[in-house]
């Protein structure tokens, strides 16, 4: 009987589907283990051989804690709201559900080929109306939510109201706006309905705000950071502009201290990597300082910064504001006028990531008005540089040179006083940011210690009135607002200017026909396209855009989308109970799943996606809408598989390409090929690519070897450069797992995806090794079946069989605890190695081994399951477990010496004495032989060790 996994494969996956074997129920008596890999964007390029590799590794951890009694959940579905169908979109006409539905079948398609031991009745997309009507349901319980910093958690905003109602809002301590009024429980009482909703306003964990923003023309978008590469848009490479707009924001914000807690204080509940925790703590950015206030000469306003080092207010000597800063255009003098402005649109251009990574460039523009020193008066000149924020603490900074490396390269390069607060310091050359210093030149402070220096400055700032001590965070609210068609749309309408929620029991709002994707002749977003895009309060229907301006009951709705975040910030949730129709997910599958055990996905979503899910899950837990507050107990984020791309080297300006060898002789572009016109060789199929697709304006280009010739037929051959870089579509290096699966099988991949290294550690693909693993199924194969039948017999298992299994066992439980599945992938090729040796046939120990490689290599595993008369899959099957009296040695294998070199061996029992293994050698006829009739001297024996015969 031939391995034939292609066959093998196929019927297994078929077996799997029919008979729901994976599918997890919400009432059980197994204790719960919940996996989840992060979801995937269904894009129209498919999987490469790099998408599996964390969904592999969860799968593996899926089946053994089957096979451990758990009851599992591991779904999957899709994050099927995105710009990349929605640029098709406007390029073809193709509405993105179309195109996003062709991609999911695909996706599916390649998915299944795998094995993976998906609960797909569980699939959600959070493009469905089905899935949204709950991402739109939470929008309106955060808009409906307001959070009270004295119980340290989110209330129904009723709760403000009956405070404003009674006491005004004075004594509320909450987290909201900067400008908030105080007013009087009789004054709120006599606000008009208006008046009150733009107080409320100020107050909801979602609301409306004019904010600086991304904004990119040619998509037509607001841009989050990690959507911007380089200071272009990540998708196409677009320009980026710092605009300000009125968007939808979410007050994160009052979560930040709870966030950063979550991390540092609740060590068992989060088992996650230093390196995770380090990335959540520096993008929450907490930082412990001083509030000041310098006014401005000549105006009755001041300038706000915030800095964690009061104790050197003394060595200010110019401030520096964000060139978006509200208050450059009002201090702005007409002499500076023109080159703040021209300053102004430069850095509109540069995305705040790129301004922030940006530490060598020097730029800045004064603005020609003056500060005034808080405690001495002098006057401090302003300036505008864009390595000032806007978005970050109060978009100003109190220049000391002296003390901060940024701030005494801005002073040099402009030529800026730099006063020394820091005694017995030189800083000729440099900055001193030491905080151990004493300060000096600095009036009270004089003499004391950086912390010392620092408190008293706050106490005696807070005495005149210019400042306080306060805490800070990197962590800004979150836009909430997308200028895009393809993403939720939001539940609102609005009346008289004002937002309105529409009621939960009328969601889905779904997304509206439209013409055209792109946004409206007059800028609005693409929604301002639907001509039915209005709320008729009295039918609770979408109606006719148009209905407006004839009837006093129909409302505009709301233009923007949410973010491509939305959906995924609670999907863990819905995966509980996804067929549920009147609610997200019951309380009974809350409380009985909880929250996920084991979640898989790529560092890039150690940032945003998991800061925006662990703050909808500590709201929810606020609302009592979920039993936990975070979401995610032990998170791993999977290295890269990466690509080996190919390069062809053209010299700039002509229609040539030389070989790598003469590219020191000429200025040449590299420009990525197709791998797959490239041999093992690295040598280019000039043909292939000369008729590509891609290339057609390269289908006369001549091609020059290495010895300088122009190629012309076999004569020669180009080498193409190699490079180790991500694999992705835009770099023609990707590897399809479909062609994988096709060659080696779908267990093969499997196996060699693990192999490869490390999950959490980057690797380069390298398709040569594979046939090395795929070997190793055919040789495991045929310790199961011959040519003709089953070679597995009921024979008691030998003492080696069982050593091999056991030791295996144990290796492989530690692996998959360790989740270092790459070393089992070894730990199996010994143990087929030694059984092979062996001649291993016992069902007893065979049986266990299918089972053992049964979560790495499943359909090989089923096969020889059901061969060895088992009915049931494979999965049912309880995993072996380890018993070490199989691995301690019964006997030793003696070397026997005479005078130190040895002369035969000897296996004896571990258990006899001293006095007993002398007896044995003694009268062995090898002994006898060796001494001729002589009497050894002396007899060294050690137990377990050696036994030597001297003289």
């Amino acid at each position: 009987m031939q391995y034939n996994f292609n066959e093998i494969e196929a019927n297994w996956q078929k077996y799997w589907a029919e008979n729901k074997t994976f599918q997890a129920q919400n009432n059980s008596d197994k204790e719960k283990y919940y996996v989840l890999d992060m979801f995937p964007y269904p894009s129209g390029a498919g999987l490469h051989v790099g998408h599996p590799l964390g969904y592999i590794a969860s799968d593996i951890v899926a089946r053994y804690k089957r096979h451990q009694g758990f009851n599992v959940l591991h779904p999957q579905g899709y994050d099927s709201f995105g710009l990349p169908a929605e640029q098709y979109a406007i390029q073809t006409g193709q509405h993105p559900a179309v195109t996003t539905e062709t991609n999911i079948k695909h996706y599916r398609e390649q998915l299944d080929k795998i094995g993976f031991s998906f609960d797909w009745s569980r699939e959600v997309r959070t493009s469905n109306s089905d899935y949204y009507k709950y991402t739109q349901w939470v929008f309106i319980q955060l808009f409906n939510s307001w959070y009270n910093k004295d119980t340290d958690k989110a209330e129904d905003i009723s709760t403000l109201v009956a405070v404003f109602e009674t006491s005004g809002n004075t004594t509320v301590n909450a987290d909201c706006d900067a400008d908030i009024v105080s007013f009087s429980a009789e004054e709120w009482n006599v606000f008009d309905n208006k008046k009150q909703q733009e107080i409320l306003l100020q107050y909801r964990l979602t609301f409306l705000a004019e904010t600086e923003v991304n904004w990119c023309p040619k998509l037509g978008t607001v841009l989050a950071n990690d959507e911007i590469i380089n200071g272009v848009s990540e998708r196409g490479g677009h320009e980026v502009v710092r605009k300000k707009m009125t968007q939808w924001s979410m007050r994160i914000s009052a979560y930040a201290e709870r966030l950063l807690n979550g991390i540092d204080y609740n060590q068992e509940a989060l088992d996650w990597t230093d390196s995770i925790k380090e990335i959540q703590r520096n993008w929450i950015g907490k930082s412990v300082g001083a509030e000041v206030k310098f006014g401005i000469q000549n105006s009755e306003k001041f300038i706000e910064v915030f800095t964690t080092r009061p104790d050197t207010i003394f060595g200010v000597s110019f401030m520096t504001l964000a060139p978006e800063h509200e208050l450059v255009s009002e201090i702005v003098t007409d002499e500076q006028k023109e080159a703040v402005e021209a300053y102004i649109k430069a850095t509109a251009k540069r995305s705040e990531r790129e301004r922030m990574a940006d530490v060598k460039t020097i730029s800045g523009v004064f603005t020609g008005a003056y500060a005034e020193h808080p405690f001495t008066k002098k006057l401090i000149p302003i300036w505008i540089g864009d390595y000032v924020l806007a978005s970050y603490g109060t978009g100003a900074v109190m220049a000391v040179p002296c003390g901060d490396q940024r701030d005494y390269d801005f002073a040099k390069h402009f030529d800026i006083e730099i006063p020394n607060i820091l005694e017995g310091v030189d800083i000729s050359e440099q900055a001193c940011a030491d905080k151990n210093v004493t300060i000096t030149n600095s009036d009270f402070l004089n003499g004391l210690k950086a912390k010392k220096a620092g408190k008293l400055a706050i106490y005696e700032l807070e005495k005149i009135g210019k400042g306080k001590g306060k805490i800070q965070y990197r962590l800004r609210d979150a836009v909430f607002s997308r200028q895009r068609y393809w993403g939720e749309p939001f539940p609102v309408y609005y009346k008289d200017g004002m937002p309105q929620m529409i009621d939960a029991k009328h969601l889905p709002i779904a997304l509206p026909e439209v013409e055209k994707y792109l946004p409206t002749e007059t800028g609005e977003p693409p929604l301002g396209n639907a001509t039915v895009w209005a709320w008729d309060t009295n039918t609770n229907t979408v109606v006719s855009s148009s209905a407006v301006e004839k009837s006093n009951n129909v409302f505009p709705l709301e233009l923007n989308t949410m973010p491509g975040w939305a959906g995924s910030s609670w999907y863990m949730f819905r995966y509980m109970d996804a067929q549920n129709q009147t609610e997200f997910a019951s309380k009974e599958a809350l409380d009985y799943w909880q929250n996920v055990d084991l979640y898989i996905g790529g560092s890039e979503h150690a940032t945003g996606h998991l800061l925006y899910s662990r703050f909808w899950t500590k709201f929810l837990h606020d609302r009592n809408f979920v039993p936990v507050d975070e979401p995610f107990k032990k998170m791993i984020n999977q290295g890269m598989i990466l690509g080996t791309s190919a390069f062809v080297y053209r010299i700039d300006g002509e229609n040539k390409f030389i070989s790598k060898g003469l590219i020191k002789n000429h200025k040449v572009i590299p420009l990525h090929v197709d791998v797959s016109l490239v041999n093992a060789s690295n040598e280019l199929d000039i043909e292939c690519f000369r008729n590509h697709p891609l290339n057609q304006d390269y289908r006369d280009a001549i091609f020059i070897g290495d010895n300088g010739e122009i190629i012309e037929g076999d004569n020669d051959k180009y080498i193409v450069g190699r490079e180790v870089e991500k694999m992705s579509k835009s770099k023609y290096n990707i590897v399809n797992p479909d062609e994988i699966s096709e060659q080696y099988g779908a267990d093969t991949l499997r196996l060699y995806e693990m192999f490869l290294g490390p999950l959490e550690q980057a690797k380069p693909w390298n398709t040569a090794g594979i046939t090395g693993v795929h070997n190793f199924l055919k040789k495991m194969w045929k310790l199961y079946v011959s040519e003709n039948d089953l070679k597995v017999t009921d024979t008691e298992p030998t003492k080696d069989n069982l050593k091999t299994l056991h030791k295996t066992i144990k290796k492989v439980v530690e692996d998959i605890e360790r989740f270092s599945f790459n070393t089992s992938v070894s730990t199996f090729m010994i143990c087929v190695n030694e059984l092979t040796t062996q001649k291993c046939a016992s069902k007893a120990i065979l049986q266990d081994l299918a089972v053992l490689i049964s979560p790495y290599a499943p359909h090989i595993a089923e096969e020889l399951w059901s061969k060895l008369g088992n009915n049931e899959s494979i999965s049912t099957a309880s995993f072996p477990v380890f018993e070490e009296k199989y691995l301690i040695e019964s006997t030793k294998v003696y070397p026997i010496s005479f005078n130190g070199k040895m002369k035969f061996t000897l296996e004896l029992s571990l258990d006899l004495t001293k006095d007993e293994l002398e007896k044995i050698v003694m009268e062995d006829e090898r002994t006898i032989k060796q001494l001729d009739g002589r009497a050894p001297k002396k007899v060294i024996v050690v137990p377990g060790k050696i036994i030597n015969l001297v003289g």
